[in-house]
């Protein structure tokens, strides 16, 4: 951090990264100054397109922690900066996350129309974005079915982030939960954990600990399931306190007492 600063192109880099970490840890007060100080980086160096990525990204972990207006707001900022192709995708899968559905699915088939050969966009994000829809519509088999495409390509590392994000497989566990297959979901979180070298810092790897604790409690494997829940808290314990996912996690680890 010390060695890019000022450094045009690497000091809104390392702050974007560093802004990811502290979302890891679940210290969102951190993770937004951070996030602040890469997009103003980014928009000294005339870097617009990367500056609507890293608020984008931070739009992304607000809509994950269930900071649903934020995460809208942070949206609407992202795509008034530069709305480019991976500005374009990320904002669809903050709104899927948050509820805005209908704007979603418009720029998902947008997408779709403008980019029919990008491998990336057609096997990775774009199943992605539809499952998040299909599952804020209460359709979880559908979501299943989209993230079908996705497979060869889900332990990749997309160049929309410095890391790999294994966001299909994190979805498909999501909606294998919904869809009560419960032993696939507890499969694809593991997936999720065992690939802790892709996701590196990563909020999903921290995501994915909870997750797994709520797939173990829906097949009764208590046992399983208060140690992940465990491992989630201790994890984040330093966390803001007033996050609405951890605020459900606790509620959930006391019931299981």
């Amino acid at each position: 951090m010390n060695w890019a600063t000022g450094k045009p192109g690497a000091e809104d880099l390392l702050l974007s990264d560093e802004s990811q970490t502290q979302a890891y840890y679940g210290r969102m007060e951190n993770a937004r100054e951070l996030s602040r100080r890469a997009v103003d980086s980014a928009k000294r160096n005339d870097a617009k397109e990367a500056a609507a990525l890293w608020q984008a990204n931070e739009a992304l972990w607000e809509a994950e922690f269930g900071n649903t207006a934020k995460a809208r707001a942070g949206a609407a900022t992202a795509m008034s900066m530069s709305p480019g192709r991976d500005v374009r995708l990320l904002v669809a899968l903050v709104l899927a996350k948050s509820g805005d559905v209908t704007r979603a699915q418009e720029l998902a088939d947008k997408l779709d129309g403008d980019f029919p050969r990008s491998t990336i966009l057609q096997d990775y994000w774009l199943p992605t974005i539809r499952a998040e829809i299909a599952l804020s519509r209460n359709n979880a088999v559908q979501a299943i079915e989209f993230l079908k495409p996705a497979v060869p390509y889900e332990l990749g590392l997309p160049p929309q982030f410095q890391v790999g994000t294994l966001y299909p497989v994190y979805v498909r566990g999501q909606a294998c939960l919904r869809a009560r297959q419960e032993n696939k979901a507890v499969a694809e979180f593991q997936k999720t954990l065992d690939n802790q070298g892709i996701l590196l810092n990563s909020p999903v790897g921290a995501l994915a600990r909870l997750q797994l604790g709520r797939s173990y409690l829906a097949i009764r494997n208590k046992e399983k399931a208060r140690s992940l829940y465990l491992d989630f808290l201790s994890l984040w314990k330093d966390a803001d306190p007033d996050i609405p996912i951890l605020k459900q996690a606790k509620r959930e680890y006391a019931m299981l007492q």
